[in-house]
């Protein structure tokens, strides 16, 4: 038996609690290269949160044990690619939504799902960046690849104060980047300059329906908003701009013009990271283990207990949690 937070659904009503749960219940996968792994620590997501309130279809099977992310290490493996004692870490794959996920003491995936921890990283500190860091990680690696130097001018963050953009301003700056960070909480800004923002702008300033071309003053981008904030930032790249897209906080929807891209040749990069491939994934996490200092990752930690996630899971929604929940599992 292992402890876990299990979601499920009876005559159409949610409940989420911690329970007792036994092995036998988790996921049998025989001919996928099975591996059990004991937990050490998970994370708590925006989707996650989503998954624990219910306010959105993310589950799609019950009951489910929601988490996204996890890190710890194999009990046991019939993929040759880990043997028992190895350390991992799972970002994404749905894991949380239609296959058992991470706030638990115990989890099977298939190897494939997995990658090795990185040096100098320990499990808390890889539960730390988890999917929102490393998501931030490719948006990076998508600009770069894109061509956007520090040389060619200020990379703009939007929903800075998050899990998302506060690791994208840490890992920008520490690249020779001049960041701008946009958030809905002013009052953070010293937090923001203290990983390495130049500047921090009130949300509100973006957040209204502007003009299909404004002023030239962003090279790069990171979103993790949508809706109108990611149309304004787009109106705003200059010549050949790059917009790494990775999130909707602000909307599903994209109220823009054609303008931004066809007259001053501006690229929306799309950064999927549930699907992601493995090489992909190891880049990722490769260039957060040589860029991201461990220093400034504490101060974005914030540890709670499985007993914790349900009661924060509403706060998160509402954008009350700066930074990075730890789940110590």
């Amino acid at each position: 038996m292992f402890r876990g937070l299990l979601i499920d659904k009876q005559d159409g009503q949610q409940t989420a609690a911690v329970r007792m749960l036994d092995e036998a219940s988790l996921p049998s996968l025989p001919n996928e290269g099975e591996v059990t792994v004991r937990v050490a620590y998970s994370t708590l997501n925006y989707k996650d949160a989503l998954a624990i309130t219910g306010r959105s279809p993310v589950v799609r099977k019950f009951p489910m044990v929601p988490g996204i992310d996890f890190a710890g290490t194999v009990e046991s493996s019939t993929d040759p690619a880990w043997q028992p004692g190895d350390a991992v870490v799972l970002n994404g794959w749905g894991v949380g939504e239609g296959h058992w996920g991470g706030l638990a003491e115990r989890a099977r995936v298939p190897g494939r799902f997995l990658v090795p921890l990185q040096a100098p990283f320990t499990a808390r500190q890889a539960m730390g960046i988890g999917t929102a860091g490393y998501t931030a990680a490719l948006c990076v690696l998508a600009l770069e690849r894109h061509g956007v130097t520090p040389d060619k001018g200020p990379v703009v963050v939007t929903g800075a104060a998050g899990g998302v953009g506060s690791v994208a301003v840490a890992l920008l700056a520490k690249a020779g980047y001049e960041v701008a960070a946009v958030t809905g909480r002013v009052q953070e800004a010293g937090f923001l300059t203290g990983l390495g923002a130049r500047h921090v702008i009130d949300r509100a300033e973006i957040a209204q329906p502007g003009r299909p071309l404004e002023k030239e003053r962003w090279a790069g981008a990171v979103d993790v908003a949508g809706g109108q904030v990611l149309a304004n930032v787009c109106a705003a790249m200059r010549y050949r701009g790059v917009v790494a897209a990775c999130g909707l906080a602000a909307g599903m929807g994209f109220p823009a013009t054609v303008a931004p891209f066809i007259l001053r040749g501006v690229t929306l990069a799309g950064i999927d990271s549930v699907m992601a491939p493995t090489p992909d994934r190891l880049q990722a996490w490769q260039r957060l283990a040589a860029d991201l200092d461990t220093a400034v990752l504490e101060t974005l930690l914030h540890d709670i207990t499985l007993d914790d996630a349900i009661a924060i899971a509403p706060e998160l929604l509402a954008g009350q949690v700066r930074g990075r929940l730890v789940v110590r599992v």
